[in-house]
């Protein structure tokens, strides 16, 4: 009999603690004792150390559900260095059950719905909406009090950046989840990824770097056209990416749409009214598509855009064939050599706004402690260590002298194995054998002084210069919504948002004309995007009021 099954019954208090005790669930309290299980629970307090390592007085150990990225090798975490250390220094040993991503979102919605999950989500890109539905029946441990007496780097960090504690609080004032969180001043990583374009076959074609639209069309079609590699094949690419979004993302700017961030895909404010606008299918939006219409039609855009994998596209990049690409970075993902990044584009109309940035809370639920956890406080304090200074270069560097050095004037830098690998592996792939956050959404707090992946590389940090001046001046974090909001853009909502994503693919490839734009556009305000404005309108009004 679990918890979690009791919640839906209307039960005097009295009988809650009867029906738990007689289960044998002991639910803990920060600093506190439950029912029954009390001596238990406060032995399991007693055995955390307030601060400092070990964690615990006692070995303890925990199990993760964890999602894995491809470019994060298979050999086991629990091998790497950082978590084989860890597990010495904190008296905590944790077996990872890693998940592909690419089947992630099943093997998690699954495990949840069977009650077959451990002791912590870790790295499992659990939405706010399961945070917010799971956290209200208890399936998911309400934070707040945890972090409050265990959490001093997370806390701080939250009282630096009101906007981080907004986005983590959803609407029943509870935090139910650790954030993949980056530093707002950390421009190249909330970038992540630029778009390259080949400097040695601009010098090839006499081109400048492309400054506006115009230039980077002109570019592409020079690609195709010239046989640059020089092997006597018309195999050059112009433009090759995983998906379709990446590229139109980068350059929407230059539309003037997009102007509050990757984290809101529909939505925006209009710089003339400034209001709240559904910007996919505004008269600018009809233009980038039809931009992307024109490289498609032309065979500038890779055939395979719409369906390939990031393996394969790292395979073509190793051919020396991609004249521009979006990844984190040429060098790191495929050996790439001789690009750089743009940056913002300016439009047809005079437009010219870096969009393409992250929301620095990347992923709310990067880490989240379920009710099957009996060591809560232990577990809040192993994670917040890596919220701090010290435990943030561990996880991010490993350990100094062994897969990194300091200089003299403080700066880290990875040792040659990693960086000038002799077996021509890439930077990622070398450091599978240290660390564990290669590929993304990792619970933890990235800045530049000692997060050394591929935005910290030189290209990365020269394409955030080039950013900066065009960048977005207010972006939005996450917006949380109620129960009510959460169903309707799960089902309205959602038809919309699909709906659009089929017909935009229509569109670039032609198999729609853009004739049938103004029928589309009715379609989808049919489709209720009025009440779509309404429920965002409402999360936006919490979110500007939320302390």
């Amino acid at each position: 009999m679990r918890w979690k099954k009791w919640t839906a019954l209307t039960v005097s208090s009295v009988m809650t603690a009867i029906l738990i005790a007689g289960c044998g669930e002991a639910k803990e309290t920060a600093g506190g004792t439950s029912g029954a299980s009390g001596n238990k629970e406060t032995e399991v307090t007693q055995n955390v150390n307030k601060a400092g390592m070990p964690i615990v007085k006692q070995p303890i150990e925990l199990t993760f559900f964890t999602g894995l990225a491809a470019t994060n090798g298979s050999n086991k975490f629990e091998e790497r260095l950082v978590w084989s250390e860890y597990a010495k220094m904190s008296n905590v040993k944790v077996n990872f059950q890693t998940v592909p991503f690419e089947n992630l979102t099943e093997k998690r919605n699954l495990a949840l719905a069977n009650g077959d999950y451990p002791d912590v989500l870790y790295s499992a890109r659990v939405p706010a909406s399961d945070l917010m539905k799971y956290g209200g029946q208890g399936v998911f441990v309400k934070l707040n009090d945890y972090i409050d007496s265990y959490a001093p780097n997370l806390k701080k960090l939250m009282d630096k950046y009101p906007d981080l504690r907004k986005a983590l609080t959803m609407p029943d004032g509870n935090i139910y989840s650790f954030p993949s969180f980056y530093s707002p001043e950390f421009l190249p990583m909330l970038i992540g990824t630029p778009l390259w374009v080949k400097k040695d076959w601009l010098d090839k074609l006499n081109m400048k770097e492309p400054q506006t639209i115009d230039d980077l069309y002109a570019y592409l079609k020079a690609v195709k056209t010239t046989d640059l590699n020089g092997n006597g094949q018309a195999d050059e690419i112009p433009y090759s990416g995983t998906g379709i979004n990446p590229l139109m993302e980068q350059i929407m700017g230059a539309w003037g749409v997009g102007t509050r961030g990757l984290g809101h895909k529909h939505v925006d404010i209009d710089p003339k009214t400034n209001d709240l606008r559904f910007f996919r299918t505004t008269d600018n939006f009809k233009e980038l598509l039809q931009f992307m219409n024109k490289l498609y039609g032309e065979g500038l855009l890779d055939k395979d855009v719409f369906t390939q994998t990031g393996n394969q596209l790292y395979a073509k990049g190793g051919k020396g064939v991609l004249g521009a690409t979006i990844n984190p970075n040429p060098k790191t993902q495929f050996n790439g050599e001789g690009y750089f990044g743009l940056g913002a584009l300016k439009g047809p109309h005079g437009d010219q706004l870096y969009t393409h940035i992250k929301v620095p809370m990347v992923w709310p639920g990067a880490f989240v402690i379920t009710d099957k956890n009996k060591n809560i406080e232990a577990t809040v304090r192993w994670m917040d260590h890596f919220y701090g200074d010290e435990g943030a270069t561990f996880y991010f560097m490993g350990k100094e002298g062994v897969s990194y050095t300091k200089a003299a004037d403080g700066k880290l830098e990875f040792v040659d194995e990693i960086k000038k690998n002799p077996n021509g592996l890439t930077m990622d792939q070398a450091l599978t054998k240290y660390v564990t956050w290669m590929g993304g959404s990792y619970p933890g707090y990235v800045q530049e002084k000692y997060f050394k992946g591929s935005e910290t590389l030189p290209e990365s940090v020269e394409a955030g210069k080039k950013a900066q001046p065009h960048a977005i001046k207010e972006l939005w974090y996450n917006f949380n919504f109620t129960d009510e909001e959460t169903e309707f853009m799960k089902t309205k909502g959602s038809d919309i948002q699909t709906y659009i994503t089929e017909m935009e693919a229509k569109f670039i490839t032609g198999a729609v004309s853009f004739s049938e734009w103004d029928k589309y556009v009715t379609t989808v305000k049919n489709m209720g995007v009025a009440d779509y404005l309404k429920v965002y309108k409402a999360a936006y009004d919490r979110y500007n009021k939320s302390k």
